[in-house]
């Protein structure tokens, strides 16, 4: 039986230090309107259709541009487009669902949130499976092919890394950096992967206002840790698929291959909490290609030990959502780490306060380029520790040259649209969707 003292690694990668210090808030770069150009904002939230439930890293893109972003924890969006608009057509696309397009005459600006439904559209099992249906023989399957469908090299990868921590609806810190990643064999226990700072900033010009000092630890090392494939301790061994019930949700295609959707959920005699989600595995390799899940909060008490390493007397503190996606890329005949994205939200309530304040801390990376070509490890005082505050880090490695034109961070756009625009100065290949 798993305690609190051995919940894997991955559970608390977003452990917060907090201090009842001055923090900075409100002015970053790129959250205001530039004086020099009119932007339409659209908002609005992305929910399906039938039940009512937000869809969290749904894709909203305006169509024959490369402006788009991912839905958060709440299925919400905020898109800013530069006018004068050409397009006519939002796309909203979620796995597992009809493409949806909106034309932009039919949504409201200005502050107005707009609720966009979505259809589901699984593929019916009976027109493509074969074969034995057994969700726990599926998911064992596909852990027993990891060491085939996997690098059994070492790889040399380029990403990009985003960092955000908002109060409310206000950003209060604002990071990013290009990272090079030694990626390890899947095969061999005794190497990990390792990540460095090429280049880096993080918002500036900021006003301090008197809040909570949140401290995300890890940075772009935690976000490897969502390879599932590769820290397979959270889900995929034998002593962890104990601890959970597994259903087989229907088939989707994923790059125009069958992948079943195996849905897992924690077992009701597990007491600590685990985790809940989905898994997208190949049918014809076993390849896991895809990974949603969240973290058990129906007991907030104990999630909230998890996660949060020290805090003020007379604050009370639970995470109110949990959620993290995974993605991998096949090339060549072997899956490649590709995305993570990993979002929480925290209630913080003082006491004799008579409101609550809201925290949501959210990191993402996306590999851009990779070779596993003269691949040498990084030496250990290079790479970025799972102990390490990524803002206090980043700072040295700025240069505004580096960021040319780019150079305010918009935290309200994609992930892709920020390497689209550097990709002059980074070897950035195959600019597939992460999304």
């Amino acid at each position: 039986m798993k305690t609190l003292n051995n919940i894997p690694r991955i559970a608390v990668m977003l452990l917060l230090a907090l201090t009842a210090q001055s923090a900075f808030a409100g002015n970053f770069p790129g959250t205001k309107k530039n004086d020099q150009q009119d932007y339409l904002t659209i908002k609005g939230k992305v929910i399906d259709a039938e039940n009512g439930t937000p869809l969290v890293f749904a894709s909203v893109s305006l169509k024959e541009t490369n402006i788009a972003i991912i839905t958060n924890i709440d299925g919400e969006f905020t898109l800013k487009i530069a006018e004068p608009v050409t397009a006519k057509n939002l796309e909203v696309t979620f796995l597992g669902y009809k493409n949806k397009t909106v034309p932009l005459t039919d949504l409201k600006n200005n502050g107005f949130k707009n609720v966009i439904k979505m259809e589901q559209a699984p593929i019916p099992i009976k027109e493509v499976v074969v074969r034995p249906l057994n969700p726990v023989e599926i998911v064992k399957k596909a852990i027993s092919m990891i060491s085939k469908n996997y690098e059994s090299v070492p790889n040399l990868m380029t990403a990009f890394y985003r960092e955000t921590i908002r109060k409310n609806r206000t950003y209060v810190s604002l990071g990013e950096a290009v990272v090079e990643i030694f990626k390890a064999p899947y095969a061999n226990d005794i190497r990990f992967d390792g990540v460095r700072i090429y280049k880096g900033r993080k918002g500036e010009d900021v006003e301090k206002m008197d809040t909570v000092l949140f401290k995300y630890q890890g940075g772009p090392a935690s976000a490897l840790q969502l390879d599932i494939a590769k820290n397979t301790e959270l889900i995929l061994t034998s002593n962890d698929m104990e601890n959970y019930d597994y259903s087989l949700a229907g088939v989707i295609e994923i790059d125009n291959k069958p992948n079943y959707i195996i849905d897992f959920v924690q077992k009701p005699s597990v007491e600590v909490p685990l985790f809940m989600g989905k898994l997208y595995i190949e049918m014809d390799s076993y390849a896991i290609t895809e990974a949603e899940f969240g973290f058990n909060l129906s007991d907030k008490q104990q999630a909230a030990s998890i996660f949060i390493r020290k805090k003020p007397l007379g604050m009370q503190i639970y995470p109110e959502v949990v959620t993290y996606r995974t993605k991998y890329r096949e090339q060549d005949g072997k899956w490649h780490f590709a995305y993570s994205r990993a979002e929480v939200k925290f209630k913080v309530n003082w006491k004799r306060k008579l409101f609550n304040t809201f925290y949501t801390t959210m990191s993402e990376i996306a590999v851009t380029d990779r070779t596993d070509k003269e691949v040498i490890k990084f030496a250990g005082k290079e790479r970025i520790k799972s102990t390490d505050i990524f803002s206090e880090k980043v700072g040295a490695y700025a240069d505004k040259e580096f960021w040319g034109d780019y150079n305010i961070i918009e935290p309200d756009q994609s992930i892709e649209s920020a390497i689209r625009r550097l990709k002059r100065k980074v070897k950035f290949s195959d600019l597939s969707d992460t999304q």
